[in-house]
């Protein structure tokens, strides 16, 4: 990226909304103030008033479905939202976020659903809604734009102004009704009249900009130059490996675990970054790594693990981990539940558990496991999206308990006052200033050390208590369940299912996550061997993209490696032969994240970087390895070792950009 294409979208920044991003609270932020009370439709629902449908309707995706009666004029992403652009020669408003999501929940019923903020979008825009979950290739095209805009921060709901053939102008998240609204914000309504006048006023500059910030995004779409590549080789040894460990180091909260904490940002929020622990425990795992580099990845891996449950993040109720938590002590979270991130989680829980022989590891990893198969399974056997995070309009209120309950369970229920000692309720009220959200601020196993008993007996009498929490809290209005059935998400829960059936001896888990591959093969694997993305509504819709076909596959690994079947071997065979057809890059190597065929985007990306969910190239790398290892038809294919190249390119810029695909490397350098 180049200074004079920072100056351009910096520049118009200023001229166009100049108040838009400054001064503005983030959603962590402002988690805790009062939302507005005077809106028509409850958060995380579908709309159940008088309203008339717009073109939402038709969609199967549970998101659109929820602003399917805005008085927005909304279309779905597709060619007749950019023909209207183009001849009306209007600008496009692209808003992006996901069902589970709290904040995009707050800006429908602050924005959508206000007729004059509708009546100015109806009249000056055309309006696009997408869901990002089913739609990751138009999401992150524009999420980079976000960043770009905002010095690198992003998030959603995501809200872009492109122009007419999709270029994006200017980008932010999250806005409030009005200016005034929250403290300093600029507010949409203005917003949209600034961005309003820049098109009828100034459209050449707008083009100009559009046309710079989208070539920065083509320019930034693998996430490194091409003369990179031409130096990585030389850089693939163990030097490198040594410069990823160093990087999570540095980045590494010593008193709390995690990754990510600053002194100059001490409430930025954590979130579990999976990636990260699966290349310390491959670390930890591997001959070759000395003594000292063991203990300190040990170290790392286990006070995050112990930190992620020591405090509201993980459902000491009902098991599974909340998305992040929005403070350094992993105490409060945002309450929406993920199956992705329980998938990894479940997987990263029970290979710990093997490493350290550490029983609550162990007891975690089966409490995800069985929250997903109690929560998130569907009848035909696959998993579910996620669990939004409100419920009867206010954000977690499914998993709080307020003062006026726990004084009635210390009356009612037998061993509760342990519990409430332990779990923090006799402190002061630690979400929304009145509310409790369980969250026993160590791991069970050190309040047992401490207290002197034996963490089996702690563990078993928490359960009895538990399990009568549980009880009641079902009775609750339960929170929206996106019921979306995405083939990288359920590739993600099976591996967990499979991993935890492995090295947990729980059968059971193995045969879940036999059934559900089972299904996805009969009803998302095309006779041609091609992949479909999802299955909501009992209607396939997408073709997959690379994630689908990579983390299924690792599913299909993991299955091998838990029952030794050939068919599992097969098919994942079959799958990643059929991935490199479609995605492979014959110039430079590597992934894209999309086919070829992927119409009306305005770049092919490449996605390298591991984030809350690892990179498609991440798994697609973790699964070439093991079909090299252990499949004849992978044996003499060389695919690994073009791929192992562009991911050294990446982590030589970046060491902490790709963790996972870090330890396929490490591999990868030794056998070498």
């Amino acid at each position: 990226m180049t200074s004079f294409y920072y100056s351009l979208i910096f520049t118009a920044l200023t001229m166009f909304a100049t108040c838009a991003c400054r001064g503005q609270e983030t959603p962590v932020q402002e988690a805790s103030k009062q939302e507005s009370s005077n809106q028509e439709v409850s958060a995380g629902e579908p709309a159940k008033h008088a309203r008339p449908a717009n073109r939402l309707a038709g969609e199967s995706s549970l998101y659109l479905l929820q602003h399917a009666h805005n008085p927005v004029d909304w279309y779905p992403w597709g060619e007749a939202a950019f023909e209207k652009a183009v001849r009306e020669n209007k600008m496009v408003f692209l808003s992006v976020g996901y069902a589970a999501c709290h904040w995009c929940h707050v800006m429908e019923r602050e924005s959508f659903v206000d007729p004059e903020i509708a009546a100015l979008l109806n009249d000056r825009f055309v309006c696009i809604k997408v869901d990002r979950e089913q739609r990751p290739d138009v999401d992150q095209i524009y999420m980079l734009a976000v960043q770009i805009v905002n010095r690198g921060n992003g998030g959603w709901p995501m809200s872009v102004f492109l122009t007419p053939q999709g270029k994006p102008f200017w980008a932010g998240t999250y806005f409030p009704a009005r200016t005034g609204d929250r403290g300093q914000s600029t507010g949409f309504l203005s917003i949209l009249g600034q961005i309003d006048q820049a098109w009828t006023m100034q459209q050449d500059a707008v083009q100009t900009q559009a046309e710079a910030l989208t070539l920065m995004i083509k320019q930034n779409r693998s996430g490194i130059a091409e003369e990179e590549l031409h130096t990585a080789e030389a850089a693939l040894n163990q030097n490198l490996i040594d410069r990823v460990a160093a990087s999570l180091d540095e980045q590494f909260d010593p008193i709390y675990g995690g990754f990510g904490f600053s002194d100059a940002e001490p409430n930025r929020p954590k979130f579990p970054e999976p990636s990260n622990l699966y290349f310390l425990m491959d670390r930890i795992d591997r001959e070759s790594t000395s003594e000292a580099q063991r203990d300190t990845s040990l170290k790392m891996l286990t006070r995050t693990l112990d930190g992620m449950i020591s405090g509201a993040m993980f459902d000491h109720i009902g098991g599974g981990f909340h998305r992040y938590s929005v403070d350094r002590r992993w105490q409060i979270p945002h309450f929406e539940k993920m199956l992705y991130d329980n998938g990894q989680l479940a997987s990263v829980y029970a290979w710990a558990f093997e490493i350290t022989k550490r029983q609550e590891y162990r007891d975690v990893a089966i409490a995800i496991c069985d929250f997903v198969l109690r929560e998130l399974k569907s009848d035909d056997a696959t998993f579910y999206s996620s669990l939004d995070a409100d419920s009867e309009g206010e954000e977690g209120k499914f998993y709080r308990w307020n003062k006026e309950e726990i004084e009635t369970l210390e009356k009612s229920l037998k061993g509760f006052e342990r519990f409430a000692t332990i779990y923090q309720f006799h402190e002061k009220p630690n979400f929304e200033v009145e509310f409790f959200a369980p969250a026993p601020k160590h791991s069970l196993t050190e309040i047992a050390k401490q207290s002197e008993q034996t963490y089996e007996n702690l563990w078993d009498a928490m359960q009895v208590v538990k399990s009568e929490l549980l009880t009641i809290r079902e009775k609750r209005e339960r929170p929206l369940r996106d019921e979306k059935v995405l083939a990288a998400w359920n590739g993600l829960m099976i591996a967990g299912l499979a991993d935890c059936g492995r090295l947990l001896d729980r059968s059971d888990y193995i045969g879940a996550a036999t059934k559900a591959a089972d299904f996805i093969l009969a009803k998302l694997a095309a006779d041609d061997g091609t992949l479909r993305r999802d299955y909501a509504s009992d209607a396939k819709k997408l073709d997959g993209y690379l994630d689908d076909y990579a983390f299924f596959v690792s599913g299909l690994i993991a299955l091998h490696r838990a029952t030794g079947e050939a068919k599992w071997m097969k098919a994942a065979e079959s799958l990643t032969e059929k991935q490199i057809e479609l995605f492979w890059d014959e110039t430079v190597g590597g992934f894209f994240f999309t086919t070829a065929e992927q119409s009306l985007l305005i770049v092919r990306m490449k996605n390298p970087t591991d984030g809350a969910l690892p990179a498609g190239a991440s798994v697609a790398a973790e699964n070439l390895l093991y079909l090299k290892k252990h499949s004849d038809v992978f044996a003499e294919k060389d695919y690994l070792g073009k791929l192992a190249v562009t991911a050294a390119a990446v982590i030589k810029q970046n060491p902490a950009a790709a963790p996972r695909m870090a330890a396929v490397l490490a591999d990868y350098v030794e056998s070498d």
